[in-house]
């Protein structure tokens, strides 16, 4: 089912935030105006990836430099491990995500 995670606009190019939908924590990302979305808590110890710095397709946890690809969920810190991501699409301006 697609649920609204706010509006595209609110969120800057090469940025991300942290939103709750429906109980699960997700971490919403806009890289070069495209959209995803990836499980907000870190595999390695529970840091929130919307928080995270977001440069070329990359996310890094703030807590301790864990890397994801946000498009794909894959852990570049340590290979073979991946994070959870969604499907996420733009309509109307608002950005939706399936869960």
């Amino acid at each position: 089912m697609w649920r609204s995670a706010g509006k595209a606009s609110e969120l800057q190019k090469d940025s991300a935030k942290s939103v709750e939908i429906t109980g699960k924590k997700l971490a919403i990302f806009n890289v070069a105006g495209k959209f995803y979305a990836l499980a907000d808590h870190c595999m390695h110890r529970g840091g929130p990836l919307g928080l995270g710095h977001v440069e070329e397709g990359r996310v890094t946890c703030p807590w301790h430099a864990w890397e994801f690809d946000v498009k794909t969920g894959n852990c570049l810190t340590m290979e073979g491990s991946k994070q959870a991501s969604y499907p996420v699409k733009i309509e109307n301006g608002e950005i939706f995500v399936e869960l």
